[in-house]
């Protein structure tokens, strides 16, 4: 079943290269959307698709890697934009 998500992410989460491990992520997961930093700190996603691929990425975004911590991801629907490919936004 194909969904779409918002998601804002807290931690570590900016400048330690953290859109381009969920962009790469992302594409590995066969998932479509964006990422950006918000002034607050804290990192945005829109995720579009496959609700077993977008499970899958969510847990690999909590494992981070030895640059990245996420210690909160808030989570809501939100409307397909039927992106073609998952961007980094600036």
């Amino acid at each position: 079943m194909a969904i779409a998500k918002r998601l804002i992410i807290s931690g570590r989460v900016q400048g330690v290269g953290f859109r381009y491990f969920a962009q790469s992520t992302a594409l590995a997961y066969k998932l479509k959307g964006w990422v950006r930093n918000l002034s607050d700190g804290t990192v945005e996603l829109h995720v579009e698709g496959e609700e077993s691929n977008y499970e899958s990425f969510k847990q690999a975004l909590r494992d981070g890697n030895r640059f990245v911590g996420v210690e909160h991801i808030h989570e809501t629907e939100s409307s397909e934009e039927g992106h073609r490919k998952f961007d980094i936004r600036y």
